[in-house]
């Protein structure tokens, strides 16, 4: 499908049919969400698909029980990590290693910077001071303002991980299949399922399938260009 036909066509589905959605089908669009853009190449994202009976009821009433959930052939859970950075990093230097020329600059980012990123410290306490360096240092130069706090590290791994969850939804409609992402849905019972702590957000979970012609409510609906599109 051409990419322009990708983007125009592609619709939220909230109700599927019960037709099989082939593994090839989920694994491809897996492997295309991971080639999304991320945040200093952390890769923050892990992919929760839930195969397990017992697992799917209990996540599809985690979900509120809405068609989009109910219906879904396939059910995936984006998940958005604060604590995987150190192995990634640990990880991308270990490719760095191997390359025959690499930036001084490179080598400090991963070696220093990405550290004061992530670090947060006990009751964030790091993370306040980091806000304060980051204001006065502001002042006379620009400089960056985050992230800081646990909160700031959160939103870039979630903003992060929806970028891969939109690379997916994009390749599962280019296969001829549905989606719907869902963030109506019970945080602490899905990461009780999927046995995940604290340092574990919920992005989003996503429904797949063929998709149902009564399951696209109306034509889509967007508002004015203007009101979002500024050219200064």
């Amino acid at each position: 499908m051409e990419f322009t036909d990708v983007i125009n066509l592609r619709r939220s589905v909230r109700k599927f049919l019960p037709e099989t959605v082939p593994d090839s089908v989920i694994e491809r669009a897996l492997d295309q969400a991971l080639l999304a853009p991320n945040s200093s190449n952390m890769q923050p994202w892990e992919f929760y698909w839930v195969v397990d009976p017992t697992k799917k009821t209990a996540l599809i009433k985690a979900c509120l029980s809405q068609p989009a959930a109910a219906t879904a052939q396939v059910l995936l859970v984006a998940i958005a990590r604060t604590d995987t950075w150190k192995r990634n990093r640990r990880l991308m230097l270990e490719e760095l290693s191997k390359l025959e020329r690499v930036p001084k600059s490179a080598q400090v980012y991963y070696e220093k910077i990405v550290p004061y990123m992530y670090r947060t410290g006990p009751f964030n306490m790091f993370g306040f001071i980091k806000k304060l360096i980051s204001f006065f240092a502001g002042i006379f130069r620009p400089f960056p303002r985050g992230p800081s706090t646990r909160g700031d590290v959160e939103e870039m791994i979630i903003k992060t991980t929806a970028l891969a969850c939109e690379n997916l939804m994009l390749s599962i409609f280019d296969q001829g299949y549905a989606c719907c992402p869902m963030e109506g849905l019970d945080e602490c019972r899905v990461k009780k399922i999927l046995g995940l702590g604290s340092s574990a957000r919920v992005v989003m979970a996503i429904g797949i399938g063929r998709g149902d012609p009564t399951g696209i409510y109306s034509d889509r609906i967007r508002f004015d260009r203007s009101l979002f599109v500024h050219k200064i």
